[in-house]
């Protein structure tokens, strides 16, 4: 009996993600997925979201009910005992049986045929415990870091960085926020195309930061003629926010722009102004050039280090190449990639990246720096040593921003004090309705 059609495409997604470093966003709306029905899509997606999120406690129910060390096992046989056992132990509708069977089945699909009958007697050994996962309530439970990363499935040492930097309650919230399915929200890009979605059956309820947002809570948005068209544009509400920063100037740079959801809100904001959005990889860019259809906005490949402007810019956005650790609700890969040495060679490279955008900004000019981690090193570290090395830029206070903002009607967020830490804008997910970011702005004297 073939197996199942959702099963055998989040097996082959999870095996890429651990062999090639893909991502599973960019895996599950790809062309070779395209063809699976909407119910098997949607399948799809929660068993390999769900895997992602949490894999650590799926790995200690395998060791507990193995013989053999994780480490021994083929990373084919890993993978169909981990779909398994988040099967049994978090979507109650599936059967018991059919989870089992099909995962065995996985296994014999990997040319792991041999291992068949030792992935039968973990996942029915593991069946008959009868304990279903815990789940997100378990994760305010508890009252010790090493106690919230086991509960939440969390590396350790990346809860021991947040609750040091924010406090236990706060790191309670990221990590229960990391292990919920995400939220849909959009930005709306004309003032009829609310109407438009509501006739497709979109339902829509009001942003919680901002007014031209909305959050999708029923239909996919991505399946409508509003979004065909670009007049609608899927994108988290603090990286709208953060975009918004930026002023109005006559000539304007994204200096690490793709895919462009921030270029199009400059773009919309300064429909008169010259913009240059630039990123490093060529198929980045021709990938930006399809999503920013705006005739002010010229797209270019280029390294940030190493911008090739002659003339100066009003404004420029660096929002930089960075860990993820705000996305992991929605990219939860990141954290069984990333590692405690990482964050030496992310910080160098987002200073080399930060100090080239602030020899583009003419006297007067700002530049925001941005990122959607929350780790120090990657923000303030960056900003304070760029700050250090050149004399002829200042500080300035986000505050003032997010209060013209307000008093333009865009931001309806009531609480301008938790949206910052010191003179930074600062959105912590489960604290704040949204991803976490963080961003600075320096102005040229």
């Amino acid at each position: 009996m073939p197996v199942s059609p959702a099963r055998a495409a989040a097996f082959d997604i999870l095996l890429r993600i651990e062999q090639e470093d893909a991502y599973a966003s960019e895996l599950l709306h790809s062309a070779r997925y395209v063809n699976l029905s909407s119910a098997d899509h949607a399948l799809a997606t929660e068993l390999v979201m769900g895997v992602l999120r949490w894999r650590s406690l799926l790995d200690r129910r395998i060791a507990e009910a193995s013989l053999q060390g994780l480490e021994k096992l083929d990373i084919e046989v890993l993978t169909a005992l981990r779909l398994g056992i988040y099967q049994m132990l978090y979507l109650e509708r599936i059967p018991v049986r059919a989870a089992i069977h099909e995962s065995v089945e996985l296994v014999k699909r990997a040319r792991k045929r041999s291992a068949a009958p030792f992935a039968n007697a973990v996942l029915r050994t593991i069946s008959q415990r009868q304990a279903r996962g815990k789940g997100v309530p378990a994760i305010y439970a508890v009252s010790t870091t090493a106690e919230l990363a086991e509960v939440s499935s969390h590396p350790p040492w990346l809860v021991e960085r947040w609750t040091h930097d924010l406090g236990l309650q706060k790191t309670q919230s990221i990590c229960a926020y990391d292990q919920t399915v995400p939220g849909t929200t959009i930005r709306l890009r004309d003032a009829t195309v609310e109407d438009d979605l509501r006739h497709e059956g979109i339902g829509l309820a009001p942003g919680k930061l901002l007014v031209s947002a909305r959050r999708v809570e029923s239909g996919d948005v991505s399946r409508t003629n509003a979004f065909r068209e670009g007049r609608i544009a899927i994108q988290d509400e603090a990286s709208q926010l953060v975009a918004m920063l930026i002023g109005e100037g006559s000539r304007i740079l994204d200096c690490c722009a793709a895919p462009g959801g921030k270029t199009s809100v400059l773009a919309d904001h300064n429909p008169q102004s010259a913009i240059i959005a630039a990123d490093l990889h060529p198929h980045r860019a021709r990938l930006l050039r399809k999503l920013v259809h705006a005739d002010n906005v010229k797209v270019l490949a280029a390294d940030a280090r190493r911008l090739p402007f002659v003339t100066q810019f009003d404004h420029v956005l660096v929002d930089v190449p960075c860990s993820g650790t705000g996305t992991l609700s929605r990219n939860p890969e990141i954290k069984w990639r990333l590692k405690p040495e990482d964050f030496a060679n992310l910080e160098s490279r987002q200073l080399a990246i930060l100090q080239s955008a602030m020899s583009q900004v003419t006297c007067g000019g700002t530049v925001v720096y941005s990122t959607c981690s929350l780790e120090c090193e990657e923000n303030l570290g960056v900003v304070e040593k760029a700050l250090s090395r050149d004399k002829s830029f200042r500080l300035l206070d986000c505050r003032g921003e997010l209060e013209r903002l307000r008093g333009q009607g865009e931001l309806v967020w009531d609480d301008l004090d938790s949206l910052i830490s010191g003179p930074y804008l600062r959105t912590i997910p489960g604290v704040h309705p949204c991803d976490g970011f963080f961003a600075a702005i320096l102005e040229k004297n």
